[in-house]
């Protein structure tokens, strides 16, 4: 800041000069005091110079609405709303979000560094303030074939910049608790350029616990039970309460959320559809869903703004007070939390559930076609049982944790799979799509419900290779094949024809149009998926499948190198 703005500031702030926008009659949100402050705010040069009675040039009647400061999403995956940066921000802003921290570890893991520099000049075309997490883990694990290879070496110069807070959800928790030197080097990276280290590590306890955490591991976004939560909280992780599309676990940490313990709590979306955000909204669903499960109001706000502020060492922001942005949010009232205006640096950028600002779009031919297939056939898909006693994936409803079971099916007489209706199991394959190495995994599926046709995708978490699961080898590689020809996305088939479809031309798993066009698309996928293929109707059919081949959440996964058994963190075979 120039001194002539700080000067400036100071007359506004000491009321000798006028503001450049006042709030008037507002109730203010005080996260420092839990506590309401009637009054006005005032705003210079995008900077909140004081809270009382003041006068401005432009003025705005909040009609006793609350303000609120803006809203941090404290950890989101962009791509996982299937559109670009730009779009994300008109997506959250008009529900308050006015920052996030956003890991872009899905278009690394297809692009490397460049698709961080894609994702990072595209955010610069909107006013949601995007912080950025340098993926720590791409590939996600060494079990797995991605499109790039991120060591410590070129960690080192992204992880400087401006925007970049640190180092992303450290997935490989293995790696830190036993000491390996390419996991360590990465997180000393971080610790020499005084960075955060954002953590993963669902079901870890004890003295691993203590590994893990030992290393600086600020925060944890995976807890499912009120006693992780504590047991994270106790040793000094904050703990990212988070409710997204496919992971809802909100409501139940909620539960063990105390006075005592809340200033350690955040809000986190991790992965939020378009469809879930026009629906249900942002934080604010968030803040709702809070307090109905009894979180003083206030108590919810700080968990939406200042706890996530100060685990990110966020010291702009986060609260309404002198010298900080003036990023407000104001809301109807402290229980529906009905968004009505939001500001971010003092310009109303969105009200009434609208943004109003126009979107300029930034380049996107440095990170479109990553479709690169090699070596796929329908005879790749058969498979040669000899026994018909096999392991299973077993699908989980209400989140990406799976369940390793035994099952029996029907083979044929060379040992492929044949599909039985009465069974629920389905034939799943990943197939690598960044390096024509042309290697695929075959496994079974069960509980996702399919009775007809395949559905593939080129969103597969973490290293998006293409995963597709049907009921016969002529759909599945009929959809593979045309997932290729559109640039990746998602694509539905039924009788070796496209019943839908949504390509996705940036790096395989966004799309280039707004997120209206992409809900649109997801709804029609999801009626497809439901009415036609008759995929069960308590799974969500994207995001679900989407995360079959993410091998660090248990229990059984498959990837493009095979069957893997998570728990013992070791390929198996499908046959028993």
């Amino acid at each position: 800041m120039e001194k002539k703005v700080l000067k400036r500031l100071i007359e506004v702030a000491s009321g000798r000069e006028k503001a450049d926008l006042v709030i008037k009659n507002s109730k203010v949100v005080d996260v420092y005091s839990s506590k309401i402050i009637n009054g006005d705010i005032a705003i210079c040069d995008g900077i909140i110079a004081g809270i009382g009675s003041y006068d401005g040039k432009k003025v705005i009647d909040a009609k006793g609405k609350y303000a609120a400061p803006g809203f941090i999403d404290s950890h989101i995956h962009i791509e996982s709303a299937y559109v670009s940066p730009e779009e994300i921000g008109k997506l959250l802003l008009p529900h308050g979000g006015t920052t996030i921290i956003a890991d872009p570890h899905e278009i690394v893991n297809v692009c490397g560094i460049k698709g961080l520099n894609y994702m990072m000049e595209a955010g610069k075309n909107t006013v949601l303030d995007i912080k950025y997490m340098i993926p720590s883990c791409v590939p996600a694990t060494p079990f797995e074939d991605s499109g790039a290879i991120i060591d410590a070496e070129k960690i080192k110069e992204p992880i400087l910049r401006e925007n970049v807070l640190g180092l992303g959800e450290f997935m490989n928790f293995p790696g830190i608790i036993n000491g390996e030197d390419y996991d360590l080097e990465k997180i000393m990276v971080a610790k020499n350029s005084n960075k955060i280290i954002d953590g993963h590590c669902p079901g870890i306890y004890g003295k691993d616990l203590n590994a893990y955490v030992s290393v600086g591991i600020r925060n944890d976004h995976e807890c499912s039970t009120v006693e992780e939560m504590d047991d994270r909280i106790s040793r000094g992780v904050y703990v990212l309460l988070r409710e997204g599309s496919a992971c809802h676990n909100l409501r139940d940490l909620a539960k063990g959320v105390t006075k005592n313990n809340s200033r350690r709590c955040l809000l986190c979306s991790d992965d939020r559809q378009p469809k879930t955000i026009l629906e249900l909204g942002h934080l604010d669903n968030h803040l709702r869903i809070c307090v109905e499960e009894g979180i003083d109001p206030i108590g919810a706000i700080q968990m939406a703004t200042i706890n996530a502020a100060e685990c990110f060492n966020l010291k702009d922001r986060g609260a309404i007070a002198p010298g900080l942005r003036g990023d407000i949010v104001l809301l109807d009232d402290l229980t529906n939390f009905k968004v009505q205006q939001v500001f971010v640096k003092g310009e109303k950028v969105a009200e009434a559930g609208e943004y109003l600002l126009e979107t300029k779009k930034y380049d996107i031919s440095s990170v479109k076609g990553s479709m690169h297939v090699a070596d796929f056939s329908l005879e790749r898909l058969q498979l040669k049982l000899k026994s018909n006693k096999v392991n299973l994936i077993d699908i989980l409803p209400g989140g990406v944790v799976t369940k390793k079971s035994v099952g029996e099916i029907n083979i044929d007489s060379s040992g492929d799979f044949i599909y039985d209706k009465e069974k629920d199991i389905a034939k799943v394959a990943v197939i690598e799509r960044h390096n024509n190495t042309g290697k695929m995994a075959v496994a079974l599926l069960r509980g996702y419900g399919i009775k007809e046709g395949a559905v593939a995708l080129s969103i597969a978490h973490d290293s998006h290779n293409i995963i597709v699961v049907g009921v016969n080898n002529e759909d599945m590689t009929f959809a593979v094949e045309k997932l290729i020809e559109q640039e990746g996305g998602i694509i539905l088939v039924k009788d070796k024809k496209i019943i839908e479809s949504m390509p996705m031309p940036i790096a395989g798993i966004m799309s280039d149009k707004d997120g209206k066009w992409v809900d649109k698309k997801l709804r029609a996928i999801h009626e497809k998926a439901y009415n036609e293929l008759r995929v069960h109707k308590n799974v969500e059919p994207v995001m679900t499948l989407c995360f079959m081949s993410l091998p660090v959440i248990p229990e059984i996964k498959i990837t493009d190198r095979g069957l893997f058994d998570v728990t013992q963190f070791k390929f198996i075979d499908l046959e028993i």
